[in-house]
């Protein structure tokens, strides 16, 4: 089978250490987390936890059945085989000189990041979209000499439920 990067879905009551049980039954099962993100719903006594990992669908379908079995797991989903919105996002910072400065903005303007801080010497950038987008505007990000920069994991949502 396939090995593909895989995105899950974990509804859990919030209560402290259930992240933790969900990170030691991927770890237990010598399974990596590629990306987390989790922060709670409308109703905040649930959190939604959003992984990404890599493996096959055999891969998928065993976390399915033991990430289910834990304590305060409401829901498992995999986003992967459904319709669903995946997004990242990158913070970045670069420094303007002379040299840059036009190449940056104009790169800015083409691709439509978004500024969030600017002052005469360096500018913090928003960019979001999916894995691959993410990927090239990091590849893009280097040759504008990027100073440093922040990924977010995955955040994702079923389009029809």
């Amino acid at each position: 089978m396939e090995v593909k990067e895989n995105t899950i879905s974990i509804l859990v009551n919030n209560r402290p250490d259930v992240l933790a049980r969900i990170a030691g039954t991927f770890s237990g099962r010598g399974f990596n987390i590629e990306s987390v993100s989790a922060n709670i719903t409308r109703n905040p006594q649930i959190t939604r936890i959003i992984i990404t990992t890599l493996g096959t669908r055999d891969t998928v379908i065993k976390l399915d059945k033991q990430l289910s079995k834990l304590i305060d797991v409401l829901e498992v989903k995999d986003l992967t085989r459904v319709d669903s919105a995946c997004r990242e996002m990158i913070l970045a910072r670069l420094k303007f000189t002379e040299a840059n400065h036009g190449k940056i903005m104009q790169t800015i303007d083409t691709l439509r990041w978004k500024i969030v801080s600017i002052d005469a010497d360096i500018c913090i950038l928003e960019i979001t979209g999916d894995k691959e987008e993410m990927d090239n505007a990091l590849a893009i990000l280097d040759k504008l000499g990027v100073d440093d920069f922040t990924r977010t994991g995955v955040i994702a949502l079923e389009r029809y439920p």
